[in-house]
């Protein structure tokens, strides 16, 4: 696979770059399943949209404030950088944390079901990491070590796991999941949202070790850090969360 370059069309003499309109197409795919689906979970449809006006913004601002920060010494010297995406640099937990904040704030004021209003947006979550992972592919960036596997990924002549899409097609299959388990199997609020949080991060803590980009906090990866803390808190309250439901 070698990548056709970052740039996706030209408007005006604008380079419009594949990774803003993949995380758009993302958004715009997500909002509308969503949307379609918030009267399964008990959610007003006009809260979902609340929750979408304050997600995106507050997902982007989380995604480019966690990747500055654990990456300053790209940016100390050029302060302006901070404020260009156009080249990627957006991480997903910090996405996911402030995201996280600016739904429960939405619910709180529209009188939703915070941990319902987290189901809702488990699934298009990881369909959104799923699409949005190729702008990876598009700016030859967070790839693996080098490898002659026939998927490599091509860049300079030389082959490279193609992480991004390991992640695209695992979080691609987490979607179908969590939509059937949701539709078929959801037992108590907050179960999807969860069930989310543990098996995406299971398997970014294997893939992040194929990467050659990432930060080190002792002998582990930082995201892989992330994911072990993410997914023993998510296993934690599932475990607390469905006790609870059987007692009420």
């Amino acid at each position: 696979m070698v990548s056709p370059g970052r740039v996706c069309f030209t408007v005006f003499g604008i380079d419009i770059m594949w990774y803003g309109v993949l995380i758009g197409l993302a958004f715009v795919i997500a909002t509308i399943i969503s949307y379609k689906r918030a009267p399964r979970l008990g959610i007003k449809p006009d809260s979902f949209i609340d929750v979408i006006i304050a997600l995106i913004p507050a997902a982007i601002i989380g995604a480019r404030a966690y990747y500055v920060i654990f990456n300053w010494s790209m940016y100390a010297g050029d302060l302006k950088q901070i404020f260009n995406t156009r080249n990627g640099g957006l991480a997903i937990h910090g996405g996911i944390l402030l995201g996280i904040l600016a739904v429960y704030l939405v619910c709180k004021k529209d009188k939703e079901n915070f941990r319902d209003m987290l189901d809702l947006c488990g699934p298009v979550l990881a369909l959104g990491q799923a699409i949005g992972r190729w702008g990876n592919f598009f700016n030859e960036e967070a790839h693996g070590v080098e490898t002659d596997l026939p998927w490599a990924q091509i860049i300079d002549g030389v082959g490279y796991h193609p992480t991004f899409l390991y992640e695209s097609i695992w979080c691609f299959c987490l979607f179908l999941f969590l939509i059937w388990f949701s539709n078929h199997k959801r037992s108590f609020s907050g179960q999807i949202i969860l069930l989310y949080f543990m098996l995406y991060s299971f398997e970014r803590f294997f893939v992040e070790s194929l990467r050659t980009d990432s930060l080190m906090i002792g002998p582990l990866r930082q995201a892989q850090v992330i994911s072990i803390t993410l997914f023993v808190i998510a296993f934690i309250l599932y475990m607390y969360w469905r006790k609870e439901s059987k007692n009420k």
